[in-house]
């Protein structure tokens, strides 16, 4: 089982930047798919990008292609989430989520019933 904690949300300006990490601990990172999450206030929870555990492959949600970058250092057991221009639509709580894979498995995957480790979240705010 792998424990996920998300960091570096924060109260940014629009068209601002932010440097989301998600440091993961107990089994191997490298075996893991990842992928990042958002909920609005009022709003469900949703999809914002995904990376295969290798970090050869990603997805984005049309709302951020463009403007966000995830990306993996299995070394550092660490995933990232970079966000460039944000408007405040982004003001969210960013989630981190988890799935273990097989070691040839390159799938992505962007629904989070298929991820069943979750971080506590980071608040990102975004002002106009």
């Amino acid at each position: 089982q792998v424990q996920v904690v998300e960091s570096g949300g924060g109260l940014v300006q629009a068209g601002d930047s932010l440097r989301l990490s998600c440091a993961a601990s107990g089994r191997a990172f490298a075996n893991y798919a990842m992928g990042w999450f958002r909920q609005a206030p009022g709003k469900e929870r949703g999809f914002v990008a995904a990376i295969t555990r290798g970090g050869a492959r990603t997805k984005y949600a049309d709302s951020v292609k463009g403007r966000f970058t995830i990306s993996r250092d299995n070394a550092k057991n660490t995933l990232y989430l970079q966000m460039n221009s944000l408007k405040p639509e982004d003001t969210a709580v960013y989630y981190c989520a988890a799935r273990m894979v097989s070691p040839f498995d390159d799938s992505l995957f962007e629904s989070d019933g298929n991820f069943p480790y979750w971080g506590q979240g980071t608040q990102v705010t975004v002002s106009s």
